[in-house]
């Protein structure tokens, strides 16, 4: 027989990815306690002992969306031959996480807080942190393709990263808005069409 008082055992880690996808459904403003609780299978007293306050169970959600649906998207990219493949790895990818039925569309660092608000701006500014990290990532791999030849060194790796990490997040958009796997497939084409003029452009003058 249970002792009494004694907190139900639940599987935090299952717990987590369920909180994890209402999030990234419906935003951490929209997100309510009783969402959380609801969803998790957990009351409140639960939820703050484990986790502490809805911030800090959304940051740990967010590490647990980078250590899986993030790996499922940057995962080819550090082992692509080349940093074209590094770039097509992460567009294509996309697409398919992105579109998946058994998950919501779109990616929950992108579309989760856009706007400062009184009570999450903290939140956003994590948000913006790790989206930079992306453009880091990508920047990183492109560096690599100067120092293998494929990419002209005075090429602007810096806006090329930006440009495509800004195409990979109105991916996530079109995604929202149900936009399919094939199309955000064109989507990615289309952006590496542009890949010769792009590495073999020379950076603009300062002031230019």
């Amino acid at each position: 027989m249970a002792e009494r008082g004694r907190p139900r055992a639940f599987d935090k880690e299952a717990a987590l990815t369920r909180a994890m996808e209402v999030f990234w459904r419906k935003g951490y403003e929209g997100t309510s306690m009783t969402d959380l609780t609801q969803a998790m299978g957990i009351a409140s007293p639960s939820l703050y002992a484990a986790f502490g306050s809805k911030e800090e169970l959304f940051r740990d959600a967010l590490r647990h969306y980078s250590a899986t649906e993030g790996e499922e998207i940057w995962g080819g990219v550090p082992a692509a031959p080349t940093a074209f493949a590094a770039v097509e790895s992460y567009l294509m990818s996309t697409a398919r996480v992105f579109t998946r039925r058994s998950k919501p569309p779109g990616c929950l660092i992108v579309l989760s807080a856009l706007h400062p608000a009184e009570h999450s701006d903290r939140v956003r500014q994590t948000l913006i942190a790790m989206r930079a990290e992306a453009v880091t990532g990508l920047k990183e791999r492109l560096q690599q393709g100067i120092v293998d030849g494929e990419i002209v060194p005075t090429a602007d790796i810096a806006a090329i990263a930006q440009y495509y990490v800004t195409v990979q997040q109105g991916m996530s958009i079109q995604a929202r808005d149900g936009a399919s796997r094939r199309e955000l497939e064109a989507i990615a084409r289309a952006a590496l069409a542009a890949w010769p003029a792009l590495i073999g452009a020379v950076a603009p003058a300062v002031g230019a």
